[in-house]
């Protein structure tokens, strides 16, 4: 149980909070809007645990998370310490090498609340950094951010929990981005399947494609100012192309796209013998 009254100031990106950076893998998204999701009635927001570790450079990676049941007030958070180390435990079984790095909530920005559970996760790790998440995607897009504390104190005095921006990397390959975007939209009719989510890519890749085309166009015409570091990434990308003939790059393509398919049909029938075998150990425990 932890109480007080701490007034928490909101800060943007300054030079000195900007020595911290964070990372965060889709993963750890997709596991805080299903925690949301299967929160209870009676809760605004979700509340849990940041798992991951600090690489040399000094950026914080998050690679994990799970959810802490709590009942919160304005004046007053009550977490269950209990169930947070039994959680931290069983995760570190499997992935010693993980360890708390900060906490997350659900909703825009940081409250009065923040900074008392913020206070707990401070005694747990050295400089706990905060993410939000906007589940709701009510600016179109995920609103996904990551904070530092620092107390602001007068002699012995604390006066309030400043909260600082920190830069935030998302980054994600290309089967991540399919489910991250349509985690996006608000209502599907049906998960896309492999192949539909190869055709979404290609249609991206093609779409990038025209976008340098265009732009190498207009630079040769003179209607765009030339960009020395754009050239040179685009003089690196077709460099470490292969130099393939049409015919040997269509086989290359064909050969993948039956080797792709070979392995969704053995994952087929895969899943159709566990599903007879289970059917068949039901109907034996029944007899």
């Amino acid at each position: 149980m932890a109480t007080g009254e701490q007034t928490v100031l909101q800060f943007a990106p300054t030079a000195s909070s900007t020595t911290l950076s964070a990372k965060v893998h889709p993963l750890v998204v997709f596991n805080i809007c299903d925690c949301y999701v299967r929160r209870p009635d009676q809760s605004e927001r979700v509340i849990g645990t940041l798992l991951g570790s600090v690489l040399p450079d000094g950026t914080v990676d998050i690679r994990n998370s799970y959810a802490v049941p709590h009942n919160e007030s304005s004046d007053q958070v009550a977490l269950d310490i209990d169930y947070h180390h039994n959680m931290l435990l069983s995760h570190q079984k499997v992935n010693p090498k993980e360890v708390i790095v900060g906490w997350y909530s659900t909703g825009l920005g940081v409250s009065g609340g923040s900074a008392l559970i913020h206070d707990f996760y401070a005694r747990e790790v050295s400089n706990p950094v905060h993410l939000t998440v906007d589940t709701g995607f009510r600016m179109g897009a995920p609103a996904i951010k990551a904070y530092v504390s620092v107390n602001l104190s007068l002699g012995d005095i604390q006066l309030a929990a400043q909260f600082q921006e920190i830069p935030l990397d998302l980054r994600m390959i290309e089967a991540e981005r399919i489910g991250f975007d349509i985690l996006k939209t608000t209502m599907v009719d049906k998960l896309p399947s492999d192949l539909e989510g190869m055709e979404a890519s290609m249609q991206r890749l093609l779409a990038l494609i025209d976008d340098v085309y265009k732009y190498v166009d207009d630079v040769v015409q003179g209607e765009t100012a030339p960009d020395n570091s754009v050239g040179r990434f685009i003089s690196e990308v077709v460099a470490s192309l292969p130099k393939l003939s049409p015919a040997v790059l269509d086989k290359l393509v064909n050969d993948n796209m039956q080797d792709h398919l070979l392995l969704l049909y053995l994952s087929s029938i895969t899943r159709t013998q566990l599903s007879i075998a289970e059917k068949l150990n039901t109907a034996a425990q029944i007899i």
